[in-house]
């Protein structure tokens, strides 16, 4: 049943169920793996199949979904599940209830609450505020206060620390204290992207699993059960753009057409071809560098990030059929006859030296630079590139 809502991750699951059937389930965990993996939502149906009312009835079974305790749950707002990541000080100060709470509380607050929305939105999304120096001293002092406390309702206390790596140090040690010392009716999961960066005494005291990104086939099964109305050759599209980082998939997937005719990313995609074929052309290249005004006035950083990654995936299609002419795992093969036609038309390109200029563009663009020009800059460089032979 809950199980079902995850997105590969058999092995691990396979633990969990074991440890859950034979009463051995261990008092803290540590999931480790890459960002975006789907780590957080194995702890979150490991958080509420320990709560979940029908699950007590029926042992095995996994969590419901449906009961008060599921649904409070998936709303992050379950008495018995604590749900730590990187806040900003702010929050954690001392409010005399006599005064007018301050503009700068309530704007931490703001973002606060815009971030736990993200989260309920997209489970995948790993939340941390810009301004946080990390999971601080008083957010563990909180939990220890909660876990002298006994869990509601008879199920067990859970405490989800996402981002463990971001620990402060005297957090850390607080937290350190607390786990060799552990509560009966509290699990204790941390998450971390890093592990090797988290407190050695405190992975010593931690059963660890590790995570890996789900593989391109689970990730298409997931994206087809979610949105049925996309064909193969977007879905495939998908899983390259989002390189196995679920947060990123789920993105891509919401974001389609007003109409829902196709997914905006596709439309991206095409555009970014459009803009290589006047590249390309030297009668064409007014037209490149109109495409590169268009897309600095009229799209968002994320679109402009989508444009760009699309070229590299292009590229990247275009090198495995160079060496392999029927290499048969393509990023987007819809278009498979423009990279046919690319190979042929231009053999002995610097392919890598293209990307390497894009992937610059990327990080100019992710540092706040002229959009137009940053990709008048690639358009003149690429040009330059791809009509010289090796």
């Amino acid at each position: 049943m809950s199980w079902d809502t995850i997105v590969g991750h058999e092995h691990q699951i396979r633990v969990l169920q074991t440890a859950l059937a034979s009463n051995r389930l261990a008092h803290a965990y540590l999931f480790a793996g890459p960002e975006g993996s789907g780590k957080e939502t194995v702890a979150f149906e490991l958080a509420k199949i320990l709560n979940c009312r029908i699950f007590r009835d029926l042992p095995g079974e996994g969590s419901c979904g449906e009961c008060e305790s599921c649904r409070q749950a998936d709303r992050l707002m379950h008495p018995n599940i604590e749900y730590l990541f990187p806040v900003e000080a702010a929050l954690l100060e001392t409010i005399d209830p006599s005064k007018k709470e301050n503009k700068k509380l309530a704007e931490a607050r703001e973002r606060y609450e815009a971030l736990l929305d993200e989260k309920r939105k997209n489970p995948f999304f790993t939340p941390a505020m810009e301004r946080s120096m990390g999971i601080l001293t008083e957010q563990v002092v909180m939990l220890q206060q909660k876990a002298s406390l006994a869990p509601r309702d008879g199920g067990k206390k859970v405490f989800i620390i996402s981002q463990a790596e971001r620990l402060h140090p005297t957090a850390a040690n607080k937290l350190l204290k607390l786990l060799e010392e552990p509560p009966a009716h509290v699990v204790f999961v941390l998450v971390s992207s890093r592990p090797e960066s988290v407190l050695p005494t405190i992975r010593s005291r931690c059963q660890l699993l590790n995570f890996a990104r789900p593989k391109p086939a689970e990730i298409e099964a997931w994206i087809a059960k979610r949105a049925p109305q996309l064909d193969e050759s977007e879905r495939r599209f998908i899983v390259s753009l989002s390189r196995g980082n679920l947060s990123s998939a789920l993105e891509l997937i919401e974001a389609e057409t007003g109409d829902g005719a196709a997914p905006a990313v596709v439309g991206i995609r095409n555009k970014a071809i459009d803009y290589l074929r006047n590249v390309l052309v030297p009668a064409k290249f007014h037209e490149a560098i109109g495409a590169c005004e268009e897309l600095a006035k009229s799209s968002t950083r994320t679109e402009q990030l989508i444009f760009l990654d699309a070229l590299l995936l292009f590229f990247q299609d275009v090198t495995r059929r160079s060496i392999d002419p029927a290499f048969p795992e393509l990023n987007n093969p819809d278009i498979a006859e423009s990279t046919n036609r690319f190979v042929k038309a231009f053999p002995n390109r610097d392919l890598y030296q293209a990307s390497t200029v894009i992937e610059e563009a990327m990080r100019s663009i992710n540092r706040n630079a002229s959009v137009i020009l940053v990709m008048a800059g690639l358009t003149a460089e690429l040009r330059g590139i791809l009509q010289a032979k090796r």
